[in-house]
């Protein structure tokens, strides 16, 4: 039997094709330079190679997603010990062999991009006695080329990885290497242009996310389906609601995009304009297409007796093909869009003022009363996740609810709470003069791994997932299993240990300071996510040691938790005092080269940001010492109760046999001596 459906495939590959070329032609994008001309073939290859790139890409991730938490695996225990449903499992290894194969097609065709888009960069043709060594200082000193370089290399090791593991464990950690792959892509195209430069990027990076594994975990479908069998309704069923997520992001970061190039309706009159209507219509059907057999064809798919149903089946397979055909053709406009000049050009400010210079943003007023709340910049993946955050937390309650279970009012309250406070701290006020004002960025810092953590800790995510989620018995990885992975991991684990955890909520605050990882967060997006990331979580993980209900290790008394509680605070405070009274400015570069023509100098500023960094921790530390309190009083009252429910029930056996020791002494004291 073959293994794969190549023909699903090259309906996929021939419709980005056509539709690139039909964009070129269109466009123009494609016509004869005036000045350093590379040739017909850089001009028309170096797109069309983009797309079947792009596209081998797609199905590289959207085969190691199904393999990370879609296909059931046949004769693998589920862990829970309890036996598992009848599953075909044959095409969960064969998921992974295409997923290496399409990463080794993508490794190929990223290294012939590599050499067109030099070309293409240098407007010369391929080839000649210089290009060869013109293309190594290309990839070793200028920044395109060594992303191209790494691209490449990503890819490779992808390929490596997904052909050499057999695990949704080891498919994760190829998904992961495919994403930095995408992460590198980013930064290339449009999206890499002066104006706007983190949400360009950003929005590019969840538009590229969601195309790929939208697009390519329904070709991994369509090419797996001899081996499908009767997997084929619950790996469908189950990649529905990726597609759905996918369709959100592709849909909000491409809004964002085309808002930052159009530059207003009048854009739409343009080339580019035109282009991207085809691609919003194009778009519109493909989720008029998902829809229509999420709603009428996934239910179909399996009979009562657990075999596939061939009329289902084969509809299905009909409607995916009509899909597969104008995703296809969506990327191709997609890369015809990538070549389009659009009405707002990418071009660096014509005199850049210092702050810009720096940071790459104008200076923000001075921040004087309403500012902290009306200046916004936003960051589109981490106030992605909070709206994400608070609409899965509030589905996960409804479905609770549903069934009868109840779950206490004000943890939703507190979910939101805290996820709105992250996004404050991420695209409002904070985050704007965060990057001008040290005490800004420490107030930022401190709303992340103090503030923030303590309703997040309090409203108990994961129990709730536990809860809500339902388990699987086919030996696959869905959510929940994924949740009871981490959590019950020997990382998970460690971290979590109080005093783990509280040694890197004050530690990891002198390590990231007093190092380059500052330098980092402040010069490059990866760096300012990493931080938000790390923090956030540091501080989920020390309240939930302190005061929360989510799983974790063996937490103390309550004593040793007050303790804990107070002398990592002191250590803030240590770190405050140190900062007050330092006279050495934290990265000069750029707290000192601003121009800002208002607020205290930037070493004034350092220091007020060290006494935001003492004075802060007092309301969120006392916040947490009365919960801890209270918690200590309702475990005595619990304990208390349960020892009255024993006694009525059992008679106070304790006391019983304190007296009888009580009077054997006394007896033995009242016996005359000899």
């Amino acid at each position: 039997m073959t293994r794969w459906n190549v023909g699903r495939l090259a309906v996929l590959g021939s419709a980005g094709v056509i539709a690139v070329v039909v964009g070129l032609v269109v466009s123009g994008s494609a016509a004869p330079s005036v000045l350093g001309d590379p040739g017909g073939l850089v001009r028309w290859g170096l797109p069309v190679v983009e797309t079947l790139s792009q596209l081998a890409a797609s199905l590289t991730l959207g085969a190691l997603v199904l393999a990370v938490c879609v296909l059931p695996r046949a004769g693998a225990a589920d862990g829970s010990g309890r036996a598992g449903a009848a599953v075909d499992g044959r095409a969960y290894p064969a998921t992974l062999t295409l997923a290496g194969a399409a990463a080794s097609a993508w490794t190929a065709l990223s290294v012939v991009g590599l050499v067109l888009t030099y070309a293409s960069v240098a407007g010369r043709p391929v080839g000649g006695p210089t290009f060869g060594s013109e293309l190594g200082l290309f990839v070793g000193q200028v920044s395109l080329g060594r992303t191209l370089l790494g691209v490449v290399i990503v890819a490779a090791l992808t390929s490596a990885v997904a052909l050499a593991v057999a695990t949704p464990t080891g498919a994760a950690w190829a998904a992961a290497l495919a994403v930095v792959a995408l992460v590198l892509q980013a930064q290339t195209g449009h999206s890499s242009g002066a104006t706007n430069h983190e949400l360009a990027i950003t929005s590019f990076f969840l538009h590229l996310l969601g195309a790929a594994v939208w697009i390519g975990a329904l070709g991994a479908l369509a090419a797996l389906d001899r081996r499908l069998g009767a997997d084929v309704g619950p790996a469908v069923a189950r990649y529905s609601p990726v597609a759905a997520w996918c369709f959100v992001a592709v849909g909000v970061s491409g809004t964002v995009n085309a808002a930052l190039r159009l530059g207003g309706l009048d854009g739409l009159l343009t080339t580019y304009g035109a282009l991207l209507v085809t691609k919003v219509v194009l778009f519109g059907v493909i989720g008029a297409l998902g829809w229509t057999y999420r709603r009428s064809v996934i239910g179909r798919l399996t009979t009562p007796d657990g075999d596939r149903a061939p009329r289902a089946t084969s509809l299905l397979w009909r409607l995916v093909a009509v899909e597969l055909l104008v995703m296809g053709a969506v990327s191709g406009v997609a890369v015809a869009l990538s070549v389009t000049p659009p009405p707002v050009p990418d071009v660096p400010v014509a005199e850049p003022t210092p702050a810009e210079l720096v940071t790459g943003h104008p200076l923000p007023p001075e921040p004087v009363g309403a500012a902290w709340f009306t200046e916004w910049r936003w960051d589109l993946l981490v106030a992605a996740g909070c709206a994400a955050g608070i609409v899965v937390y509030l589905r996960w309650v409804h479905r609770l609810r549903r069934r009868g279970d109840t779950w206490p009012w004000y943890r939703p309250v507190l979910w939101v709470a805290g996820m709105l406070l992250v996004l404050w701290a991420t695209s409002g006020g904070l985050a704007t003069y965060g990057h001008v004002l040290f005490s800004a960025h420490m107030v930022q810092h401190m709303v992340l791994v103090m503030v923030a953590p303590i309703p997040l800790a309090l409203a108990a995510p994961v129990t709730l997932a536990l809860r809500a989620l339902p388990g699987r018995r086919d030996a696959s990885r869905g959510p929940r299993e994924w949740i009871l992975t981490l959590v019950n991991s020997r990382v998970g684990q460690f971290l979590s240990l109080p005093l783990v955890a509280a040694a890197n909520f004050a530690g990891s605050m002198i390590v990231f300071y007093y190092t380059d990882l500052f330098r980092l967060a402040l010069t490059t997006y990866l760096g300012h996510l990493g931080m938000v990331v790390h923090f956030t979580l540091a501080g989920y993980l020390f309240v939930n040691a302190l005061v929360g209900v989510d799983p974790g290790p063996h937490r103390p008394a309550y004593p040793q938790r007050l303790l804990l509680l107070l002398g990592t605070m002191a250590f803030h405070a240590f770190f405050g005092v140190t900062l007050m009274g330092g006279q050495v400015l934290l990265v000069p570069e750029w707290f000192g080269v601003l121009g800002r023509d208002w607020g205290p100098s930037a070493l004034v500023d350092q220091q007020r940001g060290g006494a935001i960094a003492w004075g802060i921790g007092e309301a969120p530390t006392i916040a947490l010492a009365i919960v801890v309190a209270f918690s200590w009083a309702r475990d005595d009252e619990r304990t208390a109760r349960r020892r009255d429910r024993k006694v009525e029930r059992d008679g106070d056996v304790e006391m019983d046999e304190y007296n009888a020791m009580l009077s054997r002494l006394s007896q033995g004291s009242a016996t005359p001596r000899d």
